[in-house]
């Protein structure tokens, strides 16, 4: 039996193996590693029996204990729609103000009407319902409708100026340019501009403050706050849905752009119509 090599900078015996002058030390892993690996095998081996684990043409093992976690995922989504329809049951029989007031349930119906206002909502609010040119930011205090609970709500369920339904908000603003002359029209703009920036022509913007009173404080309200009734904006809150500047403003009285929504009672049904009131309102504008 040849003598064993041991190598004289660690004092560690070498294995034998040699390599152009270089030696490997024989450092066996610790005994408790060597267990622990064995102890994954059988458990691999174990896990094989037991579960779906290997591999077939069409399919795979079905393993003793019959376990699939498609079966697991279905069955947990069963549960889950058992669950959602107790909740909006409750939803459907109640009133959005008995919604808003019960906590479990608005955090339902939040949860819901942000979904359905993924889907539905956001191709014209946003996605974080900001809004854009000619739609209405819902997480501000400017509201044409109305900002409550029962205002949200009808504005949902009948749409504006959605013939379809009859219960529809269907006010408009006549097109003044057969009612005004070019100048008139361009003072009563930069009146409205000059109510929150300042006009480009101060008499233009005086001169304006008659032909308003003549001509638009029936629906704006004589301080050019507008009435909710009638769907007439704020004039002097400094956000602007359809025009922005004394120009657009000219060319908004003389011909003025008249936006659409749709009913969406015959399309979502009534509850998800309340959950989209409940989300909407959340957002912090309502009142």
């Amino acid at each position: 039996m040849s003598e064993k090599h041991i190598d004289e900078f660690s004092g560690v015996e070498t294995t034998g193996h040699e390599w152009d002058g270089i030696r490997e030390l024989n450092n066996p892993m610790p005994r408790w590693w060597v267990w622990t690996f064995y102890a994954t095998i059988v458990w691999a081996l174990g896990y094989v029996i037991a579960y779906p684990a290997i591999p077939m043409v069409t399919d795979a093992t079905k393993g003793m204990l019959g376990f699939s976690s498609r079966a697991e995922l279905q069955q947990n989504l069963d549960q889950a729609k058992v669950s959602q329809t107790t909740l909006r049951d409750l939803i459907a029989a109640k009133t959005v103000h008995e919604i808003d007031s019960d906590s479990a349930l608005r955090e339902f119906a939040v949860a819901g009407g942000a979904s359905a206002f993924k889907v539905n909502c956001a191709p014209c609010h946003g996605s974080g319902a900001s809004g854009g040119p000619g739609f209405p930011n819902l997480n501000d205090d400017d509201w044409l409708w109305g900002g409550d609970l029962d205002a949200i709500q009808a504005t949902i369920a009948h749409g504006i100026r959605f013939n379809e339904d009859t219960d529809t908000h269907a006010s408009e603003m006549p097109p003044f340019a057969d009612v005004l002359d070019p100048l008139q029209t361009r003072q009563v703009a930069a009146y409205v501009w000059g109510l929150t920036n300042t006009p480009s022509d101060p008499g233009l913007a005086e001169a304006g403050k008659q032909v308003f009173v003549d001509n638009c404080a029936a629906c704006h309200g004589d301080d050019a706050k507008g009435k909710a009734e009638m769907g007439a904006p704020d004039l002097a809150d400094a956000i602007w849905l359809k025009a922005r500047g004394e120009d657009a403003i000219t060319r908004q009285v003389a011909a003025p752009k008249h936006g659409v929504m749709p009913a969406w009672a015959g399309r979502l049904g009534d509850t998800t119509v309340k959950e989209l009131t409940i989300f909407v309102h959340s957002l912090g504008g309502g009142t």
